[in-house]
Order: structure tokens, then sequence, then C-alpha cells
């Protein structure tokens, strides 16, 4: 049975003047993992500073478990990764995560949390000779050892090499699984399309859209391809039939919008056949999430 790990209610966060983050409301629910994305200057990091209790609400209010950040009950259920610090550079893993543990009145093993994600926990490399997917791993360590039932992550995937990356999001996924609620900021939105269950995109201090990656990215309503730029749009429209429309967002690139279908794929195929077409990276959901930021946050004509 899930619960509310996190709720915020018409947050708002000003800065003089300045209003960087505008009656935001969201939740995020035990098991969850929710990212939050959107441009530089979007209010993100200001919504997870308040969150985390780094920062006072100028208006609006927060909950973790039902209790404000400040509370001390919620301090010791939560873990917090930053994309920058949060290490000590000339310590030994397992003596950093050893001296933090002792913060926390019951922590988990340094030595299980080094092992689980991939550091030998009888390394003695200092993290600042690590490399970086070490260091991230390290972090996220260090973030884990409150043994978090809600767990902030600013970047987690920055810097790392894929193979890295692709183990990083093994294991996040592997705690939403167990019953952590994750909420995250990136920038890469390929990390967001495997993992998240839930994506809100904020702009200019709001949240321009939210829902689950499929939902955004409408797999049921988009059909795309790629073929020579110039097709006839207004015949290809008119041969598939009612209820489809076609545009070509980049040159090369179409999207038919309408109900996604074997039929819709076979009429495309076909008409490209009849049309002398080459036609190639044809699928449903046609839409990235980059797609829908990109379009999220632009500003209005």
């Amino acid at each position: 049975m899930t619960k509310t790990a996190l709720r915020v209610a018409d947050l708002v966060v000003r800065y003089g003047g300045f209003t960087a983050v505008d009656r935001v409301d969201f939740s995020v629910e035990t098991g969850q993992i929710t990212a939050l994305v959107g441009p530089n200057g979007a209010g993100k990091t200001s919504t997870i500073e308040v969150c985390t209790g780094l920062r006072p609400a100028t208006g609006g209010s927060v909950a973790l478990f039902g209790r404000p950040p400040g509370d001390l009950s919620v301090r010791a259920r939560i873990g917090v990764m930053l994309q920058t610090g949060g290490l000590y550079p000339t310590a030994k893993p397992l003596d950093w995560l050893t001296y933090l543990a002792r913060l926390y009145s019951k922590p988990a093993d340094p030595r299980y949390l080094l092992t689980r994600l991939g550091i030998d926990p009888k390394t003695r490399t200092a993290t600042r000779r690590m490399s970086g997917g070490e260091q991230q791993r390290v972090k996220l360590a260090a973030a884990l050892l409150p043994q978090p039932d809600l767990l902030f992550l600013d970047e987690p995937t920055a810097g790392l090499d894929p193979a890295a990356r692709r183990e990083l999001l093994e294991t996040l996924r592997g705690l939403g699984d167990e019953g952590t609620a994750i909420i995250l900021t990136t920038h890469q939105l390929d990390d967001v399309e495997q993992i998240a269950d839930f994506v809100l995109v904020m702009a200019a201090g709001q949240l321009v859209a939210t829902g689950s990656v499929a939902e955004l990215i409408g797999v049921d309503h988009f059909t795309s391809f790629r073929a020579p730029p110039g097709l006839n749009l207004a015949t290809l429209a008119r041969d598939l039939g009612a209820g489809f429309a076609v545009t070509q967002p980049r040159p090369g690139q179409y999207l038919v919008t309408g109900q996604a279908s074997p039929q819709l794929l076979a009429d495309l195929t076909k008409w490209c056949a009849t049309n002398g077409v080459q036609a190639t990276e044809i699928k449903a959901g046609g839409r990235t999430l980059e797609d829908i930021v990109i379009q999220a946050t632009e500003p209005n004509p």
C-alpha cells in the first residue's frame, strides 16, 4: 500500500522581487520515482532546497510524511545526494561512510552499501582519486546511510560513462521497487524515460506538464518515421484517412498524429511503397521526452 512521502502545496519561493517558484503543487508516493525536469532557471533547485529544509518557503507548504522539512523526526528518514560536494577528498570511502554513519541512530552498514554499489570496501584509494562514476556511487552510498524512506537526487548520473550510468539507474530502480520514494532532478532525459514513474516538467517557476512518460509522449497517439524531406503531407494525411494529421518537426522526420494501430502502420507502409518513398525508423510513440520538454518550455508566441 502506497503512502504519500512528499506533498508540496501552492509552493512559492521569491528572491526579492523575483519569483523562482510560483504556486507549485505535486506529491510523491512511496516506491515512486519522480523526475523534476526543465531548463536551467526553471525553479527546480529552489523547490528541492525547500523540500529538504535547506531554504524556507515564501508561501505554501511542504510536508514530508505529514511533517514540515525541519522536523527532526523526518530528517532521519531522508537521504540527499547533491551533484557537487558531499565527499571528503582525502578520505577513503569506507572511512568516510563510517564517520557519517555515526550521525544516524540506525545507519545502514557502510560495507554493505559500498559492496551493493560496486565499490570494494577494502579499497585504500582516496575519493578524489576515484573515477567520476566511483565518486557518484560513494555519494549515493552516503545518501543511503540513514536507510531513507525518501531520497533526493540532483543529477545522479552526471559525468558517468554508459556502463556506470546503467548500473546506477538499475540501483535506483531497485530502491524504488523496495519502497523508497525518489525525486530526482536531471537534464539526462534518457534516464527519465528509463526509470521514472512520474514526470514534472517545470519552466519559469511553474509546472507546465505532468504525467507518466507514456502519457507525456503519447505512445498511443503518435507514430513517427524518417524519409527524405519534402513529402506531400496533405496527400499522405488524406490517404491515411480521417483522424490523422501529418507534420514534419524536423527535415526528414515525420510525425503522424492519431490513434496508433497495426492498421495505421500497414497503411503508412503501403503509401510509402506506392509513392516510391524509402521510409525508416517507423515506430509508435514518435515523440521523445526531450520533444515534450522543449515544446512545454518554449515561450508562447
